[in-house]
Formats: C-alpha cells, sequence, structure tokens
C-alpha cells in the first residue's frame, strides 16, 4: 500500500489527483462541522448513543448527525435511491434495457438514480425534522419557518454531496460517495479511542482488556481483507472459431465471484429489519409496543439478548442471499457464454450451465453472508458481554473501510500500470 501511495507521488497526474481528492476531503469534513441553527444538539447525542438505527447513520455520516451539521443526511439519500434502482433494474423492463446498452445506458441509469435522490432526500429531511422535533431537540418549537429551513437545508445539502462525490470520481482517485462514506467512518476512530481512555482512567477496564480488544479488532481486519480479496472462480473454456479465413485458438478464462461482494448490503437490509420496531417505538415510549420489545425476554429485538443477535445473523445471510441471487442472472450468463462460444468444462451449454452457475452463487453468498453475520454481531458480543460499554463499533463500517480502500488501491494501481506501458510505447 505505502509503495503504491509513493509510486503515485511521483507521477505527476495522479499526485494532482491525490492533491485534489486531500482538497475535497478537507472542505468535506469542514462542511461536517457547519451546525444548522436552532437544534440542540444534546439530545440528539443522547438519540445515537440509544443503540437505534440513528447510531448507524450517525457512523456513516461521521457524527453530524448528533451535530446536526448541514452534511447531517449524509449521502443515504443517494445511496437509498442506488439500492432502489438497482432493484427496479430487474423489475422494470426499460431499465433492463438500458442496463445491457453499455455505456450509455449505465450513464442514463446514473441520471435517474440522482434525479430520485433528490425526492428521497426531501422525504428523509421531513422525516429527520419529525425526529428532532419528537426528541424535542428543537430550540424554538414555535417556529414554523423551521421546518421549511431544515429541510431545504438537509435536502440541498445532501444534494451538493451527490455533485461532490462525482467531482471526486472524475478529478480525483477511487470512487466519491464511497470515500466520503470511509472518511466519515475513519474520523470516528478518534472518538472511539477517547472513550476507551475515559473507561480505563475510570478503572472500568484494564490494560489487558484494552490489549485482547486490540488483537480482537486486528484479527477481524485481516479476516476482513481475506475475505474482501476472496473470490470463486468458475472456469470458462471459449472454443476456437475460423473469422475471415484466421483461425483463433481457443483460450481459458474464468468468471470470478466475490465472496464478500454483498455482504454490506446484507448488512444494511438487516440492520434496519432489527432497529425498525425499536425506531419506531421511541416515538411512543410509554406505549405496550415500545415496553415489550425493550423489556419482554421473548422480544427478537431486544438489543444484547441471544434472540436478537441469533435473528440479525440470520437476517444478514438471507438478504447476503437475497441480494445476490436478484443482481446475479445466470440465465443470462449461461446465454451470453453460448453466443460467446463458451463453456463450462463438464457442463452441457444451456439449462445446464445456468443451473451451476446459480447453485455456485447460492453456495458463495450463504458463505459471504454467514461471514457478514459474525461481523455483524461481533460488537452485539462484546457490549454485552465485556465492560467496554457505550462504544459504538460497527462491523458495516470495517467492511466498508476496507472495500473502499482496496478498491482505491486497485484504481492506483491500473493507472500506473496504464502510463508505465504508455511511457513505454514512446
Amino acid at each position: 500500500m505505502l509503495s503504491t501511495l509513493r509510486n503515485a507521488w511521483k507521477v505527476p497526474d495522479l499526485r494532482k489527483r491525490l492533491l485534489f481528492t486531500l482538497f475535497m476531503v478537507a472542505i468535506f469534513r469542514m462542511g461536517n462541522f457547519i451546525p444548522v441553527p436552532g437544534i440542540d444538539t444534546a439530545k440528539l447525542t443522547n438519540l445515537t448513543q440509544s443503540g437505534s438505527l440513528f447510531g448507524f447513520y450517525d457512523l456513516i455520516s461521521g457524527g453530524a448527525f448528533s451535530r446536526f451539521s448541514i452534511f447531517a443526511m449524509g449521502v443515504v439519500p443517494f445511496i437509498n435511491s442506488s439500492i432502489i434502482m438497482q432493484l427496479l433494474t430487474i423489475a422494470v423492463p426499460r431499465l433492463e434495457q438500458l442496463s445491457k446498452e453499455g455505456e450509455d445506458g449505465r450513464k442514463k441509469i446514473q441520471q435517474y438514480t440522482r434525479y430520485a435522490a433528490v425526492p428521497l432526500g426531501i422525504i428523509q429531511a421531513f422525516s429527520t425534522y419529525a425526529i428532532i422535533t419528537r426528541a424535542n431537540a428543537l430550540q424554538d418549537p414555535s417556529n414554523k419557518l423551521n421546518v421549511f429551513l431544515i429541510i431545504l437545508t438537509l435536502t440541498t445539502a445532501s444534494t451538493f454531496l451527490m455533485w461532490f462525490g462525482d467531482k471526486i470520481t472524475e478529478k480525483g482517485l477511487g470512487n466519491g460517495i464511497s470515500l466520503l462514506i470511509f472518511v466519515n467512518i475513519i474520523s470516528r476512530f478518534p472518538q472511539t479511542l477517547f472513550q476507551i481512555a475515559g473507561l480505563q482512567k475510570a478503572e472500568t477496564i484494564n490494560f489487558v482488556e484494552v490489549m485482547i480488544l486490540g488483537v480482537g479488532i486486528l484479527a477481524l481486519f485481516i479476516a476482513v481483507v481475506i475475505m474482501s480479496l476472496s473470490e470463486r472462480r468458475i472456469p470458462v473454456q471459449y472454443a476456437g472459431k475460423t473469422t475471415g479465413g484466421k483461425v483463433y485458438k481457443g483460450q481459458s478464462t474464468h468468471i470470478p465471484i466475490n465472496v464478500n461482494g454483498a455482504a454490506v448490503i446484507g448488512i444494511i437490509f438487516a440492520i434496519s429489519v432489527m432497529q425498525f420496531p425499536m425506531t419506531i417505538g421511541q416515538f411512543w415510549p410509554e406505549s405496550a409496543f415500545y415496553k415489550f420489545i425493550t423489556t419482554s425476554q421473548f422480544s427478537l429485538f431486544r438489543e444484547s439478548s441471544w434472540p436478537y443477535a441469533i435473528t440479525y445473523f440470520i437476517l444478514t445471510i438471507f438478504f447476503t442471499w437475497f441480494y445476490t441471487v436478484v443482481t446475479f442472472k445466470p440465465d443470462e450468463m449461461a446465454e451470453n457464454m453460448h453466443k460467446s462460444s463458451g463453456f463450462i468444462p463438464g457442463i452441457r451449454p444451456g439449462e445446464q450451465t445456468a443451473n451451476y452457475i446459480e447453485k455456485v452463487l447460492g453456495r458463495v453468498s450463504i458463505l459471504g453472508g454467514a461471514f457478514a453475520g459474525i461481523i455483524a454481531i461481533t460488537p452485539i458480543i462484546v457490549e454485552a458481554y465485556s465492560n467496554f460499554k457505550g462504544i459504538y463499533f460497527g462491523g458495516t463500517g470495517l467492511l466498508i473501510i476496507v472495500g473502499v480502500a482496496l478498491d482505491t488501491l486497485r484504481q492506483m494501481e491500473s493507472q500506473l500500470v496504464m502510463r508505465h506501458y504508455q511511457g513505454f510505447l514512446r
């Protein structure tokens, strides 16, 4: 990694891209500390520390939600729009046709995704206003102009971040939207270390426990890196053919299927389902429903309990499998392979090839989902059976950090290789 960064810094074009990315990230982080006026942030901080879905939103926004800065929503509307558009691509024939039209079709789908993110941002901004109103976080609830200003500020800032991410992708390094989430998660590390130091100072934990936690996090990090780089390769053989009087020899290649490809989506779907009842119940804290999900031993939604962890684990596996099956299309893969005179050794073309690819996808997705489930419930187990209380360390954040870092390094390496060959040809 360090050698790749050092080599990239020596190339003038890549150095400009690196500096541009760092400059944009610095502006983005400054925006995270510009507050929306009229909000009692202390009550929002208590809300995000209550173990609800708002804690996850605060994590991927880099603490902007608890501070209620102009970037409180972050790029969540765009992420929601992207997921919805991916699912609609399978259900809507027009979008499915666009996805098959190459680069132009993908650009149109991305444009539709940006358009859809704006109304989703307005809806989420209104929901955020309802949340802070219910939490009594408005300093002047009688001012009716607050609702307009909050919705306008949050929606405009979220739309600005979409443009911001596109500029980083275009003129910087890596995927801009992913880098913004990456930076937000990384920015929470000093606060986590400060919380651990506070627990040690209060003698709630000792030095040995801190070292054990550090070794455990390092082991999880190594495991995530290994799983993120792991892939199941389906061998494909292309038959030789004669075109224009020339004979082309057959080629051997493979279809790579990433083991950890849908892990983040699986965890996000699972945590949304598990935290939704708790989040809704917080609006009516005196209701029998809220008391049941928070205090009953039979409740599946009571955090720090075995039923919650087991249900969370199973849902993560299910959503990882579901998303993989929905996004990958074995029938189309088998058909395209057959049109190109390709086949899987030992498997007949057509339906048998599609069934084989579907079986492999199912096994890989279940394996990846099980690993994602372990990563997801590990912080719950640490919270319940150790003295590390009140420290939010999400497995989703670790998966995002590793995934974005590896993707950015791959792009840097590809840029270096491309410039190496250009210099060689000159």
